[in-house]
């Protein structure tokens, strides 16, 4: 039987002690977990030269962030996050792949954070920004699932059914929000492409491309 890789995530979640927002992914590509990175990846949540919530952010915010793997940019964005009141928790804590890539729907016998012991231990979170939506293997299925199985007396309620779609749930008397926000990865360029806001909005602004669509709608939750 061949040796399935075991894909664990290289980072603990980074949560400021006064954190209002989490960002919920899934896991970073196989190689940071192999330590195994690119000339021009970070290493730290997010990092992956191919990955696009550092650039959204720094258009959105002005950051001036640098992209490079050095100390420096990883404490850009540490002291963004913490004077935005932003944390990051993905919700995978591991997975097996058979093939090794960064693929969501390649992840097999997969092990979950446990996200609401998390939240109970940061009183302040009132939202939870999914960077992706309820697809198989996504941030909110894997959330989702984690209720189903660990706390079945929480439910998310539909607020918004536009997108990106927004849900809450009352967790100990405290309302929390959801945004399942587009990926900021380039495999949901193709479902951004196929929107009608973004054809309406390229239509008026030939230069308009797929970040900016990301920007705008971003930047009205974070």
């Amino acid at each position: 039987m061949k040796q399935l890789f075991h894909h664990k995530h290289p980072y603990d979640p980074f949560i400021p002690e006064n954190a209002t927002k989490l960002i919920v992914g899934t896991l970073p590509p196989p190689r940071f977990t192999k330590r195994q990175l690119k000339e021009d990846d970070l290493d730290f949540c997010y990092g992956s030269r191919d990955g696009l919530l550092w650039i959204v952010l720094n258009k959105i915010f002005d950051l001036g962030l640098k992209f490079e793997n050095t100390e420096e940019a990883v404490k850009q964005r540490k002291d963004f996050l913490r004077s935005r009141r932003i944390g990051i928790c993905d919700v995978v804590e591991s997975s097996r792949r058979e093939k090794i890539d960064a693929s969501d729907l390649g992840m097999r016998k997969v092990e979950l954070r446990d996200m609401i012991k998390i939240l109970r231990n940061h009183p302040k979170i009132e939202t939870l920004l999914f960077t992706g939506g309820n697809s198989k293997n996504g941030p909110e299925y894997f959330f989702r699932k984690h209720l189903k199985e660990d706390h079945p007396d929480i439910r998310m309620k539909l607020i918004s059914n536009d997108s990106p779609k927004i849900h809450q749930f009352v967790l100990d008397g405290r309302l929390i929000k959801t945004v399942s926000l587009i990926a900021p990865s380039g495999s949901a360029n193709i479902a951004i492409g196929s929107s009608e806001l973004y054809k309406e909005l390229k239509k008026k602004n030939p230069e308009f491309n797929t970040i900016d669509f990301r920007v705008l709608q971003y930047k009205e939750f974070f």
